[in-house]
């Protein structure tokens, strides 16, 4: 029997602040396919806010730290499109013409994936132990879509969950006007774009929906509950490794306490 991969996790800043148990459901189903999985403490942002504002001289620094705390790992896995993304293609263009970074960024990116293209490209995943009782809808994120080529991995694994029916969203590949800090310097064209995405999914009639990325996830599921639409919000991840049992994104928690 082979050795079992020694896997690292890029937890993602908006999983570790905001839905850890995405990150917790990551590790579940890497372990389940077999792998040895392990999150290094010493991990921070990979450095995507900085990018995206045109700071270089900060992104460098990030993602040198990046790559310095995830060396060693024969596997780094993201349950983010754009965080693995940023990492495997934009870490090398970074550092191409740093002789001490160059290959290192190289060999990172190499070693990177996206967490269900991982599973399906390359531990070659075909079934999924998990069954969710409901309609659910998918909206493929720009960055895993167009960096990365995700499209038909997570609809390959949501096929194999048992009572889950997908119907597709149209549109599916347009932007939800999330963007990082796109969001933030265009306001009302971001308000516009998600506010479109919303009548699309809430007009499929699912009553969950997926997607792989948590910035994605965050900005359509605020946009649904102000427009007071009955749809609620997972990563895939979630759903793949059987972990629903915890409130939606965006929901409160149940503390068990009644008013």
């Amino acid at each position: 029997m082979s050795e079992a991969p020694r896997v690292a996790l890029f937890v993602t800043c908006l999983v570790d602040l905001f839905r850890p148990s995405v990150g917790f459901a990551a590790v579940k189903l890497m372990q389940d396919a077999g792998c040895t999985v392990e999150v290094p403490e010493a991990q921070t942002c990979c450095g995507q806010p900085a990018y995206n504002s045109g700071d270089r001289k900060d992104t460098i620094a990030i993602a040198k730290q990046v790559i310095a705390a995830f060396e060693g790992y024969d596997y780094v896995v993201a349950p983010s499109g754009s965080c693995a993304g940023m990492i495997m293609r934009h870490y090398p263009e970074l550092l191409e013409k740093d002789p001490e970074w160059a290959d290192r960024a190289q060999g990172l990116g190499s070693r990177t994936h996206e967490l269900v293209s991982f599973l399906t490209d390359v531990l070659k995943i075909e079934h999924i132990d998990a069954a969710f009782d409901g309609t659910v809808t998918y909206h493929d994120s720009c960055s895993g879509l167009r960096e990365l080529g995700i499209h038909d991995q997570p609809r390959k694994l949501l096929a194999d969950v048992e009572g889950l029916h997908l119907r597709e969203l149209p549109d599916a590949n347009v932007c939800c006007g999330f963007g990082g800090t796109f969001c933030v310097k265009y306001p009302d064209i971001s308000n516009r774009m998600v506010g479109n995405k919303a009548d699309l999914i809430v007009e499929t009639g699912a009553e969950t929906l997926l997607a792989g990325d948590m910035g994605c996830l965050m900005n359509m599921a605020g946009k649904l509950q102000r427009d007071g639409a009955n749809v609620r919000v997972r990563h895939v991840a979630e759903v793949l490794a059987g972990m629903t049992d915890t409130p939606a994104i965006g929901e409160a928690p149940d503390d068990g306490v009644t008013s």
